[in-house]
């Protein structure tokens, strides 16, 4: 929502300027269809040929990921911490025998199937079940899992940027390409110098609206998007920072208290639950869960 205000507020005000000092938009819309088309077209293509389908999935999603904002909210947060103090009281109470069945079959578990908006990311539940199954292994010491925890969330979290990466070189591209439909608008008015001023100026008030177009969609809306929706992947990695933190405390052997109150800390200030707030809610949780 904030986008489209943003943009709405952006057009009403670059184009509210022209118009009080004295512009008229007959000559921007009479060269916008073909302006747009050179400097859209041109985009396209050149995305097209800088990025692999993958990107360009992303990239896709990623647009609807920045209008709607970021997946995960202050309650998930608080579901995840809860989840997580179930799963290591688990493990700490009756071992990691009894968590093998919630790992190895987590649509089926009490534990993940109370949380159900945590649990439907499958991404998030392969990543739990993944570094868990490998503590009950053998592989539990906390630094050699921490080293591993923090490359593949470096690695999950680069391929996760690719797409806001990938919108923000086309962003920087747009002013180059309104050139380069200006330039054209100057070709096609020199070989019409014969004509009138009249007509002559026109023709360069449209070659110039392909100039103002590159710019505008740069700086307006290309580049802010792109930068919006790398804002909304570093603060969705926060929700896997959470799940190591906790995961190496629990290695580190802490009480299930003491993990997820360090995996509180992880928690951006925005959503942060308050110490009293989370010790409330896992009181409250029922033991029937472990069983």
């Amino acid at each position: 929502m904030l986008i489209i205000i943003g943009i709405i507020t952006t057009m009403c005000m670059a184009f509210g300027g022209y118009v009080l000092g004295g512009g008229t938009m007959e000559p921007i819309f009479h060269a916008l269809p073909i302006e747009g088309m050179v400097i859209g077209g041109a985009g396209l293509g050149s995305f097209l040929v800088s990025n692999g389908m993958g990107t360009i999935k992303k990239a896709g999603s990623g647009l609807g990921k920045a209008f709607k904002g970021p997946k995960w909210k202050s309650q998930d947060y608080m579901d995840l911490l809860c989840l997580m103090f179930l799963l290591t009281k688990l493990i700490k109470t009756k071992g990691v025998i009894a968590l093998e069945a919630h790992i190895e079959t987590p649509e089926e578990s009490k534990i993940f199937g109370n949380f159900e908006k945590v649990s439907s990311d499958h991404h998030v539940v392969e990543f739990i079940c993944d570094y868990l199954r490998m503590t009950t292994m053998n592989f539990d010491d906390p630094y050699q899992v921490e080293d591993v925890l923090l490359k593949d969330l470096e690695k999950h979290h680069h391929e996760e940027s690719e797409g806001a990466h990938a919108l923000g070189v086309l962003g920087e591209a747009f002013p180059a390409l309104g050139i380069v439909a200006a330039v054209l608008g100057i070709v096609k008015t020199m070989g019409s110098i014969d004509q009138p001023v009249e007509i002559l100026g026109a023709m360069i008030g449209g070659a110039l609206v392909g100039t103002f177009l590159g710019i505008l969609i740069s700086y307006t809306i290309a580049s802010p998007i792109a930068g919006r929706l790398q804002q909304i992947v570093d603060e969705e990695s926060h929700f896997f920072n959470v799940i190591k933190d906790i995961i190496v405390s629990h290695l580190h052997g802490n009480a299930p208290q003491i993990s997820i109150e360090i995996g509180r800390k992880s928690i951006p200030d925005h959503m942060q639950p308050n110490f009293y707030e989370l010790d409330e809610v896992v009181n409250e949780l029922s033991n029937d869960l472990l069983t």
